[in-house]
């Protein structure tokens, strides 16, 4: 499958925004924790939540859409220990780690896959099991499996780095483990506090989400509930460069402005203008954009997730613009794809300079990764002539209905 796209279209009008992928793929985690129903709204009809929902269905759950709600609810069979998802299921989405501290503290054993998910370098998971193993638990990898022979019992761990992914897996490890566990050095992100917020709902006793020491007391067991994540921060952030690369103004639905702060501020400096009210943001883009820096970063710096999309802005920015990312160093697949469009860049390790040009050009690109992909849809959007943009199978495990909703906004977009 892929996009074909005709561009110089300034975009124009409103977009709603899901709620957050990375928020949806824990807390579909989380339904494990629980016998009872669990109700996400607003859950974007996206591969990864496809994804998931065939691993919760091996680990005893019934999993539906119910028009915009997905719908977790416990089967009449009996649960088997040992969840026979394969390799390719969990191949097709990182978060499926997840299922080792939710499983293990459910079942008190656990047995899963080696994860996937995008490949752009490294993204070792020796601080999930460093951190899980601190706390109690007992684990080893066998013939492309981790499994965990021992659920957490409770403790304090460090964490090297603020993962987003092993916080959020020794919080799943940890919620109705005995006694209590502290993490230090903790993620901040809003998808971590969306996780809490869920699992608090439900019965947990959570303390300290969104800051850099999360305490969780251990409670017997969890109950049901409905839960709405928070807006996609990355996904409001990509409809928000498309308007800025193409000079249009746009309406976002349903948006936190103080979620991408980080990106506002950058965008406030490169010609473009805002308007905020509640969940709504405006955003008036201006003509020629000025060059930038950006460094990646944990929250509440710079995201990573919208680093290939700020490095089509900066294709087109007039000047020298620099992009670091310290987060994923080698998530530069995109840059090889742009320069195939026209784009000026130099890329040394982890840093891209680039000498901004006044348009790009159609080409054929490929979309090797999730973010690369919607980076390439904005250059397309921008360019003149036509882009195809082949391999949109990894920008559908992020982004719902991607054509429709820029189709809607003006952009001459069709898949093919």
């Amino acid at each position: 499958m892929e996009f074909k796209i005709n561009g110089g279209k300034p975009l124009s009008g409103s977009v709603k925004i899901e709620s957050a992928k990375n928020s949806v793929l824990p807390i579909m985690a989380g339904a494990v924790l629980t016998d009872r129903e669990i109700i996400i709204e607003n859950c974007p009809k996206i591969s990864d939540v496809f994804a998931m929902s065939k691993i919760l269905r091996h680990a005893g759950k019934s999993v539906e859409f119910c028009e915009e709600n997905l719908i977790i609810k416990p089967c009449e069979r009996e649960y088997v220990k040992d969840v026979n998802f394969s390799q390719e299921i969990a191949s097709s989405v990182r978060t499926s780690v997840l299922m080792l501290g939710a499983l293990s503290a459910k079942y008190k054993r656990a047995k899963i896959p080696y994860p996937g998910g995008c490949d752009f370098g490294g993204r070792p998971i020796d601080i999930h099991i460093g951190a899980l193993q601190s706390l109690g638990a007992k684990i080893r990898e066998d013939d492309g499996f981790i499994i965990c022979d021992e659920p957490v019992k409770g403790g304090k761990t460090v964490l090297p780095f603020p993962s987003v992914g092993a916080t959020e897996n020794i919080i799943l490890s940890a919620v109705i483990a005995k006694g209590e566990s502290i993490i230090v050095n903790a993620a901040k992100e809003p998808e971590i506090v969306d996780l809490a917020a869920f699992l608090n709902k439900i019965g947990a006793k959570i303390y300290g989400a969104g800051t850099s020491i999360i305490r969780i007391e251990g409670v017997k067991g969890l109950c049901g509930g409905a839960f709405r994540p928070s807006a996609d921060r990355i996904e409001a952030g990509t409809y928000l460069i498309a308007a800025a690369i193409t000079g249009g103004e746009i309406e976002l639905i349903g948006a936190s402005a103080e979620n991408i702060s980080a990106l506002l501020f950058k965008l406030c400096d490169n010609t473009c203008k805002f308007k905020i009210k509640n969940d709504i943001i405006y955003l008036h883009s201006g003509k020629r954009k000025k060059a930038f820096d950006i460094t990646t970063g944990p929250f509440p710096m710079f995201p990573t997730d919208l680093q290939a999309q700020m490095s089509a802005l900066a294709a087109v920015s007039s000047g020298k613009s620099r992009i670091s990312d310290e987060v994923f160093k080698n998530r530069f697949y995109h840059i090889a794809e742009l320069e195939k469009m026209g784009a000026k860049v130099t890329l040394r390790g982890n840093v891209a300079t680039f000498d901004g040009v006044l348009r790009l050009h159609g080409a054929t690109v490929g979309a090797h990764d999730l973010r690369c992909g919607a980076a390439l849809v904005l250059a397309g959007l921008n360019a003149e002539g036509t882009t195809i943009v082949r391999d949109i199978k990894h920008l559908e495990r992020g982004y719902y209905a991607m054509d429709k909703k820029l189709t809607a906004l003006g952009a001459d977009i069709v898949r093919a």
